[in-house]
């Protein structure tokens, strides 16, 4: 048993050429949530693994890492799971070749709450608020991205 465990997320912070960032619009555990395209960390495998492995399973397409972007610096007490602490390591990344998946015009609220529906979507920097992210972190790293634009 572990006395103090630990679930590490890794995010790609994707921009595109308007100035825009990825939002991944995700229906997980019962809940509607926005966030950034990623996910967790595996046993056995870096942090860069865990989100090549993540690209391909939620864009179906390989991407580039460009740079560390930012590491949870805060305490943060897991949402879905008692007793855990949650670290999450962003990435700024890109695709390795032109988009191959769906990109949604709005946010997709999924009206059939489907398990494992997900969606994706730009939003613009200079738009983007911390109202716009689920989680705590997430809407952290929001105020940053918002800062460079």
């Amino acid at each position: 048993m572990i006395d103090k465990p630990f679930i590490v997320r890794v995010y790609a912070l994707i921009f595109n050429e308007r100035k825009e960032v990825l939002l991944s619009d995700e229906y997980v555990l019962d809940t509607s949530m926005t966030k950034f395209p990623g996910g967790g960390l595996e046993f056995g495998e870096g942090t860069v693994d865990c989100l090549k492995r993540e690209a391909m399973e939620e864009f179906g397409q390989s991407i580039e890492i460009i740079s560390h972007f930012y590491t949870t610096d805060f305490f943060q007490q897991a949402m879905f799971y008692e007793n855990a602490q949650l670290i999450s390591i962003y990435y700024v990344a890109k695709f390795t070749e032109p988009i191959r998946f769906t990109i949604a015009e709005k946010l997709n609220i999924f009206p059939e709450k489907i398990n494992g529906s997900q969606s994706f979507r730009w939003k613009s920097m200079h738009e983007l608020s911390t109202d716009d992210l689920t989680f705590p972190i997430d809407k952290k790293v929001a105020a940053m991205i918002k800062d460079l634009s």
